[in-house]
């Protein structure tokens, strides 16, 4: 934890120090006012010299109002050094979450990376708005005051050589015990998150399966998890408040007895006692603030190591140091070759030796069993996932050498589940074209079958899209992906299994205003029905993460039993 605060407190050094230098004038300030006081008492009030106490009472007052201004001061830049410290923690975090491979993202976890940019940079940021202030201001206004106290009487500061370590020994305790927890606290904080999320997305599944009741436990469990640690942490803190406050208590007792003595024996001013009890309250609260600060330390040190760990995650796909140039005319010629692909942890490969082209000009489709690899190799492509071995080339170059921003300026993706941005109609369809105008939105809309039920809403291009597209279905989700692409005008397509909700008629209508508006581009489509692409110019059979054959629809039909089988038993289908 203390090399990120050093890390992201660096650029405030100049407002720490104005900070420190506040909290030293309230220190010098909190110290010097019992002193005074004493001084009052001893000299003004037994003496009866009014016009002593007059004068004294004006100096405390200035102090007063130094102290006040000095607090509130190194209070507001506290809490703008602590806010400024979240945003950058932030943003670097979500750079860094940015920048990682999608097998990157999928082994941290996603609700574990947006509790690491929520949750816990707020921890740390309470910890440094409390620490700027109570961790600089307790442990010097507590060595100050031991000092100020011996000063005014040695004998009666004895007992602070029993307060102080009982004290410590019981936040030690504390300490020792509350950072396992916390650690723990924030993993359970993962599971709820995920629970959650996973229950939100797939709530028509839950209930179309009639598992609400069992949804209801499961979080139950994460919930209730949850809460028996974070009761565990508050038993500790709820045992430690009392046992300090006894202490200090306990300590007031002590000095009023052995103090009372002390007066009635003539050694020692009363003056001096009311100053010395002061100086014993300043290291008590000393202690206090200092507690009440340490008991967010062990939660935002956990939450410290999370955020490490991922702005230690170097991405496992980077540029080079010395990139190749723009791809040129011919980016649309896709190359595999001798490609392979084996996900972290696993025992084989997901895809084995593929060696295939696609040229510009020609659409090209994907046809395969499920789990045969079909996604896989199409994020070989832009590099969203890095070939194990073998080759990706765009118009003759290794993906691996062109920057990874050049490189991804060429595709048009439409995933398998479209998704859109909360926002409107046309911020989403200018999501890879900031610059397109009305006129092109309109006309991408119209290749994808979309441009009816725009026209339909109200308020057109400028409609609500909720988060996901939520308020679309699922085919008007597809159709406007669609056209996003579209808009881009992209030297290659990749449709992943995207017209999958549509029905025939749009289906076939939107390929054939496709084929005419992307002639020029190469088009790659992950299909499942083979009568969507009998008309590919190149159909790739895979099977078990292997090409077992490439060629048009007719010639595979003759040489490629796997596509056969596939075509026979989708006639079976299509017949019942």
């Amino acid at each position: 934890m203390t090399s990120l605060l050093i890390q992201y407190l660096k650029p405030h050094k100049w407002v720490l120090v104005l900070i420190s230098f506040l909290l030293l004038v309230q220190v010098v300030s909190n110290l010097y006012l019992p002193n005074l006081n004493a001084d009052i008492i001893n000299q003004g009030v037994i003496t009866g010299d009014i016009g002593y106490i007059l004068k004294s009472g004006a100096i405390m007052l200035g102090i007063s109002l130094i102290l006040g201004i000095s607090a509130i001061t190194a209070v507001y830049f506290s809490a703008r050094t602590s806010m400024r410290l979240g945003r950058d923690i932030r943003a670097d975090v979500f750079r860094r979450v940015q920048s990682l491979s999608l097998a990157q993202m999928h082994e941290i976890g996603v609700p574990s990376l947006i509790t690491r940019n929520t949750n816990d940079v707020q921890q740390i940021q309470q910890l440094v708005m409390t620490g700027l202030t109570m961790m600089i201001l307790a442990p010097i206004t507590a060595v100050g005051a031991i000092l100020m106290a011996v000063r005014e009487d040695a004998q009666l500061s004895l007992l602070l050589v029993v307060i102080v370590p009982m004290m410590l020994l019981v936040i030690g305790w504390m300490v020792v015990k509350a950072i396992p927890l916390f650690q723990v606290m924030q993993i359970k904080i993962d599971r709820v998150n995920q629970v959650l999320r996973e229950n939100l997305t797939g709530i028509r599944v839950v209930r179309a399966f009639n598992r609400t009741h069992s949804e209801e436990a499961r979080f139950d469990i994460a919930n209730d998890d949850l809460t028996d640690t974070s009761l565990k942490v508050n038993r500790i803190f709820a045992l430690i408040l009392p046992v300090l406050l006894l202490i200090m208590n306990l300590s007031s007792v002590a000095v009023l007895w052995f103090g009372g003595h002390l007066v009635a024996a003539g050694s020692m001013p009363i003056g001096n006692l009311t100053a010395f009890l002061a100086y014993i309250a300043q290291i008590l609260f000393s202690v206090m603030m200092a507690v009440m600060t340490l008991m967010m330390v062990p939660r935002a040190a956990a939450s410290s190591d999370r955020i490490n760990q991922v702005l230690n995650t170097a991405p496992s796909i980077t540029d080079v140091d010395h990139a190749a140039g723009p791809v040129g005319e011919s980016a649309g010629r896709v190359e595999l070759r001798s490609v392979q692909y084996q996900y972290p942890g696993a025992l084989d490969p997901v895809l084995h030796t593929i060696s295939v082209t696609f040229e510009p000009g020609t659409t090209n489709a994907i046809i395969g069993g499920t789990g045969s690899g079909k996604t896989t190799l199409i994020n070989l492509l832009p590099r969203l996932l890095e070939a194990t071995a073998g080759q990706v080339l765009i118009a003759g170059q290794d993906v691996r050498q062109l920057p990874q921003e050049e490189l991804w300026s060429h595709f048009g993706l439409v995933p398998q589940k479209a998704f859109l941005f909360s926002g409107t109609i046309a911020s989403n369809l200018r999501f890879g074209r900031p610059e397109a105008t009305e006129s092109q939105m309109w006309r991408a809309l119209e290749i994808a079958q979309a441009a009816d039920f725009v026209r339909a809403l109200p308020e057109g291009l400028a409609s609500t899209v909720d988060q996901g597209g939520a308020n679309f279905s699922g085919g008007q989700r597809q159709r406007l992906a669609i056209a996003r692409a579209l808009v881009r005008e992209p030297a290659i397509y990749i449709f992943d299994d995207s017209f999958s909700a549509l029905d025939y008629a749009t289906d076939s209508r939107l390929r054939a205003a496709l084929r005419q508006h992307v002639a020029d581009a190469t088009v790659i489509i992950v299909a499942q029905r083979i009568s969507s692409i009998t008309n590919a110019d190149q159909i790739v059979v895979m099977d078990f993460g292997a090409v077992v054959g490439v060629g048009t629809h007719e010639a595979l039909l003759a040489d490629c039993q796997t596509y056969r089988e596939i075509a026979d038993s989708q006639a079976e289908v299509a017949a019942s």
